[in-house]
């Protein structure tokens, strides 16, 4: 009497263990771990961490260069610099775990999952709406949806507030998260629903899928079962590489004004608060800073990417 496969899960078992042995002897790929997650803890604690608030002001200490009390300088209101950094981190924390959580991982994934398994005419429907995202580049997609969205947002939130009696709504910055990592959700989904779907269309022809599809097996067992374990080790690499995407088009978003605002930090503000020619001059250490950071999280992240996919990918070894 046959009975429905179940080798797939043993096997997924030892590809993982396997690919974390690969990893923890990749230098690359554990250097990069380290940093992403010494700085995203650090944004995560940023109260616990940060050696101020990040709006304290200190008016007989505007633009001090670095030193013991502040080790990355201050800037013209006298903030403390390497506070409103690690709170700049905070806010790409947010931003791309939410953004990467709604679009990428719910969004992607679902949509490529029943693209590619249902295929015709639902394959055809979905691939067309993100051929429709595809034809404008990403940032000016964005950048469109961000501004027409925020004027709403902003208005909403006022109304709660009044309607509510709630007050900090605004001035704490959730209708500007919202905002930015709603736009970029929107925007995500496509590149990881195109992967998923194309894996799906490799590995429903399998015999152990056509095995379970032969003995009565259900849709989303089969899915959840047979084919969605498959897709993890493509996925986390794709989760790795667009982390450092999304935090790259959160810095752009606030450095074009249409990001999150003040009093809120962000280290896409803080460039563009600091990037004209005079402070190049004479304080170069406020735009430096921000600069460094933002290309360290995009680079380990990037490069974490390239770590995993050696380490997941067999042929790569």
């Amino acid at each position: 009497m046959l009975t429905e496969p179940t080798e797939v899960m043993p096997r997924s078992r030892s590809l993982w263990l396997e690919a974390g042995r690969q990893l923890l002897r990749s230098k690359k790929g554990m250097t990069c771990l380290v940093i992403i997650l010494l700085l995203y803890g650090a944004g995560m604690f940023a109260p616990i961490v940060a050696p101020y608030h990040y709006d304290e002001q200190n008016w007989d200490q505007t633009l001090q260069s670095p030193s013991l009390d502040h080790p990355l300088g201050t800037d013209r209101l006298g903030r403390d610099m390497l506070s409103r950094i690690i709170y700049g981190i905070r806010t790409t924390v947010i931003i791309t775990i939410a953004a990467m959580v709604a679009g990428g991982l719910l969004l992607g994934i679902a949509l490529g999952l029943i693209s590619g398994y249902f295929s015709r005419w639902v394959d055809s429907a979905i691939m067309r709406v993100g051929e429709v995202f595809l034809a404008f580049p990403d940032i000016l997609l964005v950048i469109l949806i961000a501004a027409t969205l925020k004027p709403r947002v902003l208005d909403f939130a006022r109304n709660l507030e009044a309607s509510t009696g709630i007050g900090g709504i605004v001035q704490s910055g959730v209708a500007d998260y919202l905002v930015v990592f709603g736009a970029l959700a929107i925007v995500s989904w496509v590149g990881m629903a195109r992967v998923v779907r194309g894996q799906v269309f490799s590995i429903k022809q399998n015999q152990y899928v056509l095995a379970a599809r032969a003995l009565g097996a259900s849709h989303f067992r089969i899915i959840a079962r047979h084919i969605f374990p498959n897709l993890l080790p493509q996925v986390v690499v794709m989760v790795s590489i667009g982390m450092g995407s999304i935090a790259g088009a959160e810095v752009a978003l606030s450095w074009l004004g249409i990001g999150v605002q003040p009093p809120v930090p962000s280290l896409g503000l803080m460039i563009f608060e600091n990037g004209s020619i005079a402070i190049l001059r004479s304080t170069p250490y406020l735009v430096f800073f921000p600069v460094i950071t933002v290309a360290i999280i995009i680079f380990a992240f990037n490069l974490l990417g390239d770590a995993l996919n050696d380490a997941l990918n067999p042929k790569a070894r």
